[in-house]
């Protein structure tokens, strides 16, 4: 009998590889973000209750729905357990502590064990399924709670990492414009100095003018920066 995948908040689970194999499942997972992701988890999880209660009504089509589910969920929580390599120290401990051995971790790591033990039980035919099946039912909640504080904390991440990114793209903004308003002086005296030199300062006119263009087309550009920065606020 082939082992069910179960997550561990200690580290990533030996089924991951395999559980990244189901069509389409890298390819959604890379392009979501880490909040979608974690709110997904609460939708696969309610999603891999009932069709783990059918499979143990007998259903061989649900059966395999609930272990394709299982996998993509163990997959996409081992992504999530590893999220502090990709983040700053504060964040990585924040997101440590929600899978630590005081949070979530160890509530959600159970449940996808018992939707494992009642599918293994399931295709035994063991007479165990349903007191099995009652034990899951009953941890429904909990487990629900654990994935909705685990999907509030990455929201909060997010947004905090969002407000940061946006104060720096604000700085970048400021510098560029500062950058333009010097580069309007130095072409604004350039042509006056061209137009005293007469006919010897033909080229250097030339030269004030495309400086000249050159500092609109950068305040057309941070003003587009600026306002870009702004839906991204409101957004978020």
């Amino acid at each position: 009998m082939a082992a069910y995948p179960v997550p561990s908040h200690t580290g990533m689970p030996p089924s991951a590889a395999s559980a990244s194999k189901l069509p389409g499942t890298a390819s959604r997972d890379t392009d979501m973000s880490l909040v979608n992701l974690a709110a997904r988890q609460r939708m696969l999880s309610q999603r891999m209750v009932l069709q783990t209660v059918l499979a143990a009504g007998g259903s061989e089509l649900h059966l395999k729905a609930a272990r394709s589910t299982l996998a993509l969920f163990t997959e996409s929580q081992a992504r999530l357990v590893d999220t502090p390599r990709h983040l700053g120290a504060a964040d990585a401990e924040r997101i440590r502590k929600i899978y630590g051995p005081a949070g979530v971790g160890a509530t959600i790591d159970a449940f996808a064990q018992q939707v494992g033990t009642v599918l293994e039980l399931t295709e035994r035919g063991s007479p165990r399924v349903e007191h099995a099946l009652a034990r899951l039912v009953e941890n429904t909640d909990a487990a629900l709670e654990a994935l909705n504080t685990a999907t509030t904390v990455f929201d909060q991440v997010g947004k905090a990492k969002s407000e940061t990114l946006m104060k720096e793209l604000a700085g970048i903004v400021a510098s560029i414009q500062t950058v333009a308003r010097e580069a309007k002086v130095v072409s604004f005296n350039a042509q006056v100095m061209a137009a005293r030199a007469g006919q010897h300062g033909r080229e250097f006119a030339v030269v004030a003018n495309v400086l000249s263009g050159i500092t609109h087309e950068i305040d057309g550009l941070s003003l587009q920066a600026v306002s870009l920065a702004g839906r991204s606020r409101s957004a978020a």
